[in-house]
């Protein structure tokens, strides 16, 4: 037996990984994994070459838990080590230069690759371990096991010791403060989060199987059972598989399997699959989301070599598709030391890039591959969509391929399309496209229709972006304006070069005017007259397009010098100089018979807006039903 001390002057330098390096003790065990996946990998390799002469078969991974002992233990049948390897890769490696890593990243822990250069995975097992063990021996046939103990100081054990089968067992004895880890629902618990898709199947305990009855079986006879393994994992997920094997069930299947709590399914997917200048490799799906902002839920899953590390993935893929899900898997992702935080680096960039270019090349070849599909399903995607047009420049250049403008009638546009049609009839007299919108059919109703008699296209633009989106589109387009059907009346959103008739002189309508604002006396309301059709509404409200504009905009995130508290209620009442209303109210001597028929006016156009509410609806109603006596 040989005993020794591992080279460095801390005194003891495991409180400090257990301080410093892990900001979650339960990782320890997947650190454990990922080195039995290793020595298992590595000596599928060495036979894959010749220099291993030995039968790799199927090698399985198996956690054990012995309550009674207080031990956890991870075995695997992988490539195993001699005692020189042990003293090498455990005593010496792992802490070579340890000194100077406590002083570069006991503050932050932050900075990437320190598990590949110091060997600290296998040393987060003493973050709930008093002692461990690890009895390992080496494939080559003349190497004797050995037995390795450490208590967590210095100090260690190194001895010969009976191992008939290659590979490497790490006995963990469980610590008085982490008895946690001796639950059987706990370690299922870990495995199924963080090794659910490890790329060698994990054995822990067994479960009973029935087989097949025989072939004319008596009616009542029942199946055998046999004990097999428990194998937890799925060691051949979808992203590992090659698109052209894979069938859209096996999509489906795949989805369901990464979020049981999933009932519907994906409106589509997209398979990533790169090996330059980065290794990446990944499925996003599409869920139906509606106009849902909340990325809280089911969020995309980044796995190292099929190992799971974080569900906060910004940075590598753009904010835009922070509303997807599905898994993305690179072992070229630069994380901090513990595997839970993504670090600022060149190739994040690249790999950002390349999703954003994946996303805009599928939504090309889904629209040009079923127009009519692709727009039953625009009302689900759009918020993506859209997001990555004010976001991504790059995705916004590619976009006029794919964005799709629908109109209150249903009809799904491309920008190209919509200028075409819109065009003849939407340009005003200073030559400029105007893009008539609304974002809510039912309140804006009345306002539609008149724009449709006049044979103007009106968008449904509802999500909650579209004030950012128009606001790009108008700064990046050439001569084209965007009106909410509901700014102003039909005839000023889009001006032409018509002659006005004009009922009243100058004079009348100043008095008109005069006595409207006596009345309502209220500075949230600019009255402003204009000469209609003798037929249209004497009162219109609306909402002036920069101050609305500006409110919704507010309303997600943006807003300016009003974005850090409430933005004004402002309305213009458009009075038509020219209806009846207007003539007959100009006739009333009696203040109190005039006052009546303005504020009854002026709440129906209220009313029209959705902006009668409380006493004043209440005041209107009763109002309505003593007219009729």
């Amino acid at each position: 037996m040989a005993t020794g001390s591992i080279n460095v002057s801390v005194e003891n330098i495991f409180p400090l990984i257990k301080k410093f390096l892990y900001s979650d003790h339960e990782i320890f065990l997947r650190e454990l994994i990922s080195n039995a996946t290793d020595a298992t990998t590595k000596l599928k390799h060495l036979t894959t070459i010749g220099e291993a002469k030995v039968e790799y078969g199927n090698p399985i991974i198996e956690v054990k838990i012995d309550k009674d002992a207080k031990t956890l233990t991870i075995k695997d049948q992988g490539i195993g080590m001699t005692g020189e390897e042990v003293e090498k890769y455990i005593n010496q490696v792992a802490f070579s230069g340890a000194e100077e890593f406590l002083e570069k990243y006991k503050d932050s822990a932050k900075d990437a690759g320190i598990i590949g250069h110091f060997g600290l995975g296998f040393y987060s097992a003493f973050m709930v371990a008093e002692k461990v063990e690890i009895l390992t021996k080496s494939y080559k046939d003349d190497e004797k096991a050995v037995r390795w103990i450490c208590d967590g100081s210095p100090e260690y054990t190194l001895e010969d010791a009976e191992k008939s089968e290659r590979g490497t067992e790490i006995i963990l004895h469980i610590a008085e403060d982490s008895t946690e880890f001796l639950e059987e629902f706990k370690i299922r618990e870990l495995l199924t989060k963080y090794n659910k898709f490890n790329q060698i199947p994990i054995k822990f305990g067994t479960k009973k199987e029935q087989l097949p009855l025989p072939e004319g079986a008596a009616e009542g006879t029942k199946p055998d059972e046999v004990e097999i393994d428990n194998i937890i994992n799925n060691p051949n997920p979808a992203w590992t598989i090659a698109p052209s094997d894979l069938t859209k069930e096996d999509y489906i299947k795949f989805y369901h399997e990464l979020y049981p709590m999933q009932f519907e399914e994906p409106l589509f997917h997209i398979h990533l699959n790169v090996d330059y200048p980065f290794n990446l490799t990944g499925i996003l799906f599409f869920p139906k989301l509606g106009n849902n902002l909340n990325i809280e839920k089911d969020k995309i899953q980044l796995y190292q070599n099929q190992v799971f590390v974080t569900d906060e993935v910004k940075g590598i893929v753009p904010d835009f598709l922070m509303l997807l899900r599905g898994v993305i898997d690179s072992p070229d992702i630069p994380l901090n030391v513990s595997r839970s935080y993504l670090q600022a680096d060149g190739s994040v960039k690249k790999i950002s890039s390349y999703i954003t270019k994946k996303v805009a090349d599928k939504m090309v070849s889904l629209i040009n591959e079923n127009r009519e599909d692709y727009n039953q399903k625009w009302n689900d995607i759009k918020i993506v969509i859209e997001y990555g047009m004010i976001s991504e420049d790059k995705f916004y250049e590619k976009s006029d391929k794919f964005a799709l403008y629908p109109t209150t009638d249903n009809n799904y546009y491309l920008w190209n399309e919509l200028i075409e049609k819109i065009k003849p009839t939407q340009t005003d007299k200073d030559g400029k496209t105007v893009i008539l919108y609304a974002n809510n059919a039912d309140e804006q109703h009345s306002y539609i229709e008149s724009a449709k008699e006049k044979g103007y296209e009106v968008l449904l633009l509802d999500s909650p972006i579209v004030p950012h989106l128009i606001q790009k589109l108008e700064s990046s387009k050439e001569n084209v304006s965007f009106a909410r059907v509901d700014a102003d009346h039909i005839n000023n959103l889009i001006k032409k070069d018509e002659p006005k008739i004009s009922k009243l002189n100058d004079s009348d309508k100043e008095t008109l005017k005069k006595k409207i604002e006596e009345s309502i006396n209220d500075t949230k309301f600019t009255v402003q007259l204009e000469d209609l059709d003798s037929t249209d509404a004497p009162f219109t409200l609306t909402q002036p397009e920069f101050f609305r504009r500006m409110k919704d905009m507010q309303a997600t995130g943006g807003g300016g010098m009003f974005a850090m508290g409430g933005f004004p209620e402002m309305y213009n009442l458009v009075v038509n100089s020219n209806s009846n209303f207007a003539e007959e109210l100009l006739k009333k001597d009696n203040v109190e018979e005039k006052n009546v028929m303005i504020n009854q006016a002026l709440d129906l156009a209220k009313l029209s807006q959705n902006l009668l509410k409380g006493k004043e609806l209440t005041d209107f109603i009763k109002r309505s039903f003593e007219s009729l006596k």
